[in-house]
């Protein structure tokens, strides 16, 4: 929901940093560095420092933000797209386990929360391919190499809430419930207008 605003904010920084950024290091290069971090954050929230995981996913975030504006000026390519986006979905499936390994009793939060973001990468991945069979594009949430249906849990949200649960960890578990629960709602809202969208380009 916050990511076409938040793109606004950030892509012009990021693209003024890719500008001095030494052509020897690659997106690719990045994306791999940067998911590096995220995995150390991970080891970070099982070890219950939630502090240093908490500077470690910032600087994970920003190579995520940092590679975009470099393959941008490099030129993008599907090996970037595949890498960006799996090094995201990754992050987002270990840290839950993470907090569950750190905490165990936030184990049923953390499940529901994991299935809620399994139904959120499904209906966001299928929609994906066909939208990139049907020609269909957008640069709302900035450019990208596929579209996809916006919804009220996006990235911007989910840094926010882990930020959240690595600054506050005794509030995971409601926390994690509540952000499910606009996950599941997200998932609901992108099927049903990722039937409407298909059907009109059907007979468009």
């Amino acid at each position: 929901m916050l990511d076409p605003l938040m793109r606004r904010l950030i892509d012009p920084p990021l693209n003024k940093a890719a500008g001095y950024w030494p052509l020897a290091i690659s997106a690719n290069q990045i994306t791999v560095i940067g998911f590096g971090f995220g995995l150390a954050a991970c080891w970070a929230v099982a070890n219950q420092a939630y502090e240093l995981a908490l500077v470690l996913l910032l600087i994970n975030r920003f190579g995520d933000g940092l590679d975009g504006a470099v393959a941008r000026r490099n030129g993008a390519t599907d090996l970037g797209a595949y890498l960006d986006i799996v090094a995201d979905f990754l992050l987002w499936s270990l840290l839950p386990l993470a907090f569950i390994v750190g905490a165990p009793q936030n184990a049923v939060a953390a499940a529901v929360l994991l299935s809620s973001f399994a139904m959120s990468m499904v209906v966001f991945l299928a929609f994906a391919i066909m939208a990139e069979k049907r020609g269909v594009s957008t640069e709302s949430q900035g450019k990208k190499s596929f579209f996809y249906m916006a919804g009220l849990a996006e990235g911007t949200e989910t840094i926010g809430f882990f930020v959240f649960v690595m600054v506050a960890p005794a509030y995971f578990i409601p926390a994690a419930y509540g952000f499910a629960a606009l996950v599941y709602l997200s998932v609901i809202g992108r099927l049903w207008t990722s039937v409407i969208a298909l059907k009109e380009t059907e007979h468009g």
